[in-house]
């Protein structure tokens, strides 16, 4: 090899340096990421702050959130409570020794369904009044003893006395049975139908008793006294007979004079009382034109 080509080769190794290229982001670049990187920290703190606000006003517990507690026997609920939608729970109780409210602008409806989801007993209370459907109603004491009872078939009252404070009593469309019908101490007992008729009816008798008044019977028509196989006893010092027709004697048989103030009381073969002017005979023979 020649001096000339080692020069040159030289030259040309000499020439050929080697290049060195930066890695990574400059300029504009790098402004921004660390402007996106602040911007993300600061919402990252916002949101951590917001959170830790939201569980300081919310009340947020391991127990429970607000006056909503969470026990091994369900859901615990301190103050008032506002249900937007239906409330489905086995059990609804309130502390021990405080009141249980249910309150609603509209009404308050408590349904009971089986398994189809069709409604066996329901109870609604509204601003119409208290409402319940069901196959029975029951009302006992605090021992147990039934107060009040009513079904399709009948309504028994279990209480020793059943008032009744209206004006007018109590009107009963159909049949009443019960063993004593009283009024209250000083206040009169009336029974009346004032369209239709009143019967009472009793297999081993009826007793009519007034310890301290009287017992007034008034009809339009008339009025029976019947007994089929005993008798009808009139017990008193003193029984009047108001407004009984007065036979007429025939003239033959009349006396002239002063007109007589003492009657005796006869009777017609149909039943019909009648009085008679009393002379040292009876005189209903000759008085029975009343029974014509």
């Amino acid at each position: 090899m020649t001096q000339e080509q080692c020069t040159h080769r030289n030259n040309v190794q000499s020439s050929e340096k080697p290049q060195v290229y930066k890695v990574g982001i400059y300029g504009w670049r790098k402004r921004c990421l660390y402007f996106f990187v602040l911007l993300l920290m600061i919402l990252i703190l916002i949101n951590l702050a917001l959170t830790i606000w939201i569980l300081k006003v919310m009340n947020f517990t391991i127990d429970g959130m607000g006056n909503l507690r969470i026990t091994e026997k369900g859901l615990k609920v301190e103050g008032d409570s506002e249900f937007l939608k239906p409330l489905y729970a086995k059990e609804i109780q309130s502390k021990p020794g405080r009141p249980l409210f249910l309150q609603s602008s509209r009404n308050v409806t408590v349904n009971i369904v089986n398994s189809n989801n069709q409604i066996l007993t329901q109870l609604v209370t509204g601003s119409s009044g208290f409402k319940a459907r069901g196959k029975m109603f029951e009302v006992k004491s605090t021992s147990g003893k039934l107060l009040f009872s009513a079904d399709e078939q009948e309504v028994v009252v279990g209480a020793e006395r059943l008032r009744v404070m209206g004006a007018e009593g109590a009107v009963f469309s159909k049949s009443v049975e019960t063993p004593h019908v009283r009024a209250e101490p000083f206040k009169e007992l009336r029974l009346e139908s004032p369209t239709r008729s009143l019967l009472m009816e009793a297999p081993k008798g009826i007793q009519i008793l007034a310890e301290a008044g009287d017992i007034q019977t008034i009809c339009r028509n008339e009025l029976r006294l019947e007994s089929k196989d005993g008798e009808i006893s009139l017990d008193a010092r003193r029984i009047r007979l108001m407004r009984l027709p007065e036979g007429k004697a025939s003239t033959s048989s009349s006396s002239s004079g002063t007109r007589q103030t003492v009657y005796e009381v006869c009777v017609c073969p149909n039943g019909r009382l009648f009085l008679s002017q009393a002379g040292t005979e009876s005189t209903c023979q000759i008085s029975n034109s009343v029974c014509l």
